[in-house]
């Protein structure tokens, strides 16, 4: 059985571009050396909208475009980029907070299951919850963890109350050392 760390939307808009914050660049040395010495398969998303974000559910409640697709804030930070390609990880264009097509692309990647999976990246209290929840509801036995030191959210507080809601969900929380906390 492999381990699996997911490396959720580490990406230049929320980075240093439109949703960007200092937490953000903060966490990105630990991110990438994080997933150049992992030993397992890697997997990294990238939130995904087009030029009509703004009349989606989403633009109403958060009137900031970001990661559209084929734009620089949309890619990935050049380092992950770079090392996603050297792995030859897979990339999920993900349109919503948790990635829909994971669960179908573990079962038929991963048959056997896995021994863990582990998130790290950004936004905690969005997309990381989001798929961490995920993850919990397909795998209940595998042991998920998301990494509190790798993973900033859209402000201090609430990437704090996103571990706890994680942790209260039995996800494990691990907690080096965090630059939010």
């Amino acid at each position: 059985m492999k381990k699996l760390l997911l490396v959720i939307d580490m990406q230049n808009d929320f980075i240093d571009g439109a949703l960007g914050t200092k937490e953000a660049e903060k966490i990105l040395p630990a991110v990438v050396q994080k997933a150049e010495n992992f030993d397992g398969d890697v997997i990294f998303t990238r939130d995904t909208h087009f030029e009509n974000y703004m009349e989606t559910q989403e633009g109403k409640n958060l009137p900031v475009p970001h990661c559209v697709r084929g734009t620089t804030g949309w890619e990935l930070a050049p380092e992950l980029e770079r090392l996603r390609v050297e792995r030859n990880a897979p990339v999920f264009d993900k349109l919503t907070f948790g990635c829909k097509e994971l669960p179908a692309y573990l079962a038929e990647s991963y048959p056997e299951g896995l021994e863990s999976a582990e998130l790290i990246g950004v936004c905690t209290d969005i997309c990381v919850i989001s798929n961490a929840l995920l993850l919990k509801a397909y795998l209940p036995e595998t042991p998920i963890a998301v990494d509190a030191s790798c993973c900033a959210g859209v402000t201090p507080a609430s990437h704090a109350n996103a571990l706890n809601a994680m942790a209260a969900c039995q996800i494990d929380i691990l907690d080096g050392d965090c630059p939010e906390a």
